[in-house]
């Protein structure tokens, strides 16, 4: 199934979490941002579109600024994150810029989800950005986000931006292979659910016990953006990031949960 979805979609998201995009040292993995844009380029090359979700402006930052590590004034945790979005932009220019691809920064607030000329600016640029073979990379503007305008985990921003967009698969790249019955780090007897095609019927039947060993955002903020885009026709896929790649994914020699339109 995961194969087929990737096959047939011709506008897909990527959403990456920081434990993703991290190295054992807790570093930006420049090694994996290099290995996923050459296997971008691949895709685009047939003919498919992408847009990149990234966590990680906070663990860029660490590694410049790790005399902030211990800080956790919010003014601090800000600061940390315009250091280092700085930094994971180039990473991910980087990345790309061998194989002749540019990328585009895209800092967004829930205020601009919620303002129409602010929505229909954001989503005339991502169709101009695509068209013109620019990748958006799209991260929540943390720097001017408060609890008020805060989307709150890019699980969400990427279901928001996939909806503007008009995308046909999501694909949440998380730490875990997909959503399981129970927390796979605490037990033994957990499965792995690899379909889903009643969201509520799936909440029912699961236990969430905490959120850290279900990545950054948690498991349940990824089963929330499945039912976001669910309505709009567009089907989800979480699935593990690392090492699990899109030509892994496309000859189905990797796990997942799927979430069906």
């Amino acid at each position: 199934m995961i194969s087929k979805l990737l096959k047939a979609a011709r506008k897909i998201v990527f959403k990456f979490g920081s434990s993703t995009l991290s190295d054992r040292e807790g570093r930006i993995d420049t090694a994996f941002l290099a290995e996923f844009a050459r296997q971008c380029a691949d895709f685009i090359k047939n003919g498919k579109q992408l847009i990149i979700v990234s966590s990680g402006a906070q663990t860029a930052g660490l590694s410049a600024m790790g005399k902030w590590a211990r800080k956790k004034d919010i003014h601090y945790r800000q600061a940390l994150c315009a250091v280092g979005q700085v930094m994971l932009m180039k990473e991910w220019e980087c990345a790309f810029e061998p194989l002749s691809l540019n990328v585009a920064q895209i800092l967004l607030t829930q205020d601009d989800f919620g303002n129409s000329q602010r929505t229909l600016n954001m989503r005339n640029t991502l169709f101009t950005l695509v068209d013109e073979g620019v990748i958006p990379i799209i991260n929540e503007n943390d720097t001017v986000s408060v609890e008020e305008i805060k989307i709150g985990d890019n699980d969400t921003l990427a279901a928001q931006s996939a909806i503007l967009w008009s995308a046909d698969l999501l694909v949440l790249f998380s730490d875990i292979d997909g959503v399981y019955t129970k927390n796979p780090q605490k037990n033994t007897d957990a499965e792995l659910i690899p379909q889903v095609t009643d969201i509520d019927e799936l909440r029912k039947k699961i236990s969430m016990d905490g959120i850290s060993a279900f990545g950054t955002g948690g498991i349940e903020t990824k089963i929330n953006a499945a039912a976001l885009v669910k309505p709009y026709g567009i089907s989800s896929i979480i699935t593990r990031g690392k090492p699990a790649s899109l030509e892994a994914l496309l000859n189905g020699s990797v796990n997942g949960t799927v979430f069906t339109a």
